[in-house]
């Protein structure tokens, strides 16, 4: 089979399997909230409420197409497009199985060999920021302008410690390519997991990822308190739908990306090894991977009703007075090692250790600030009270 039609074939099937694959992780989700919070989920279209997907899909699409007259028309039309290509074309350079071990009739890549694999995931994620902003400007409405704002000024703020994550991975690894971050990891075995040596990025990766996303604790977009919902406030039906899609299909990649590369892809020891040559190898590599991300995806939902959610000053300042500046601490740390050409293993004495006196900067100083507030001149105010109190007696007895 030609590279040709194995690119269109795999390119079909990522297409085709996202929506699905996003329908039914919204099925997953309102069943995890359901058990989180002790109610029943959707259980009435279908055996277990299975069909609910598929009955919400055939809403949306039969639902009526509302363009108010007020919007620019071509700009109203593109945003959640724009938002949908972007997270889409993300998923390119990911590998979502085993890349060397696949059978001649199929690739678990879209584009393998790209040496940039990470910072084009970056750049292209980057651009969904445009779909958010033309959608609220387009609208015309000053409720969907300032949703916009906020989502896009999130989104900007928390690109910086994202990409910073990854420079440390990128450092010890030697290169940017997803594939050979895999393969690196895999053939040191567990212990050459990235997760091991930069829990720390991981940790920032993870949760600037949440932000990009607009998820939970972040979605600072749209807020039940609100009386809209953001930037698409005026949106409905299938335009409704792509912005959300866009946010599952970063869910996705979030997954794969985490998985990948903290976690080893596809390795596991004594069952997906790289010199495993059973029969089917190839299946196992793939469902050790797809269950990494799944478990991923489930910790994602879980966090959704377990944390609440941030005020904007704080997503902001966790980004600007918390995150970036670990980031930057954490890639000084892996160029020292690295210069000097020291043991991996205090990469992981390192990161603990910043991140716990960051910790205990932190609560040093929120603590004397509340304490420091609290403080009241109590000679100056018993003072005041006494001449009140007599001046008030005098004006009573006049």
């Amino acid at each position: 089979m030609s590279e040709l039609l194995i690119t269109l074939l795999t390119i079909g099937l990522v297409v085709a399997a996202i929506p699905g694959v996003c329908n039914y992780l919204i099925l997953l989700e309102r069943k995890m909230a359901a058990w989180m919070q002790d109610r029943v989920g959707p259980n009435r279209v279908g055996p277990y409420g299975l069909f609910q997907p598929l009955a919400d899909g055939l809403k949306l699409l039969l639902k009526e197409e509302v363009i108010p007259k007020h919007v620019d028309r071509t700009l109203f039309v593109l945003a959640p497009m724009i938002s949908v290509f972007t997270t889409i074309l993300a998923l390119a350079v990911v590998p979502f199985g085993p890349v060397e071990d696949a059978p001649s009739w199929l690739r678990f890549i879209i584009a393998p060999g790209i040496d940039i694999g990470l910072v084009f995931i970056f750049a292209i994620t980057s651009l969904a920021v445009y779909g958010i902003i033309l959608g609220g400007w387009s609208s015309n409405n000053k409720y969907s302008a300032l949703g916009s704002m906020r989502a896009s000024a999130q989104v900007v703020s928390y690109e910086i410690p994202l990409g910073m994550s990854v420079v440390g991975i990128a450092l010890l690894s030697g290169t940017l390519n997803l594939e050979n971050i895999l393969t690196q990891q895999a053939q040191g075995g567990i212990l050459a997991w990235n997760i091991w040596v930069q829990p720390l990025a991981c940790l920032l990766f993870f949760t600037s990822s949440l932000a990009e996303a607009n998820r939970l604790p972040f979605d600072l977009a749209e807020c039940e308190q609100e009386l809209v919902g953001g930037w698409h406030t005026e949106y409905s039906a299938l335009k409704w739908a792509l912005f959300f899609l866009g946010e599952y299909t970063h869910v996705i990649t979030i997954s794969f990306l985490t998985s990948i590369v903290f976690f080893g892809g596809w390795h596991f020891p004594g069952i997906a090894e790289p010199d495993s040559a059973y029969m089917f190898a190839w299946l196992v590599k793939l469902l050790v991977l797809l269950t990494k991300v799944f478990i991923c995806i489930l910790l994602i939902m879980m966090l959704r009703w377990t944390i609440p959610r941030f005020r904007f000053d704080q997503l902001m300042e966790l980004a600007w007075k918390v995150m970036i500046p670990l980031g930057l601490v954490n890639v000084v740390m892996v160029m020292f090692v690295q210069q000097f050409q020291l043991s991996r293993l205090w990469l992981v004495a390192g990161s603990v250790s910043i991140f716990a006196a960051w910790g205990f900067l932190s609560a040093t100083a929120k603590r004397a600030h509340l304490s420091g507030g609290k403080k009241r001149p109590a000679t100056h105010t018993t003072g005041h009270g006494h001449g009140a109190h007599a001046a008030g007696h005098g004006a009573g007895g006049h």
